[in-house]
């Protein structure tokens, strides 16, 4: 029986945290941010955390149990 693949999308989107949360970058960064104010680019800055309601999810999709 053949192996549980790693979801490539989540895999180059999440890193998991040595205490099993899930790490993303803020949405909104990437281009188009002189539409928003000093502020909200500030804010954006960095990594933020998943809720715990969707880590649990994305960790099943970066490691696969096998089957």
């Amino acid at each position: 029986m053949p192996k549980q693949k790693t979801h490539k999308g989540i895999k180059k989107r999440f890193r998991l945290t040595a205490s099993g949360l899930a790490k993303h970058r803020h949405s909104g960064t990437s281009h188009l941010a002189f539409r928003l104010t000093k502020k909200q680019r500030r804010n954006l800055r960095g990594t933020t955390v998943v809720c715990k309601s969707e880590t649990k999810k994305i960790v099943e999709m970066l490691i696969p149990s096998g089957g």
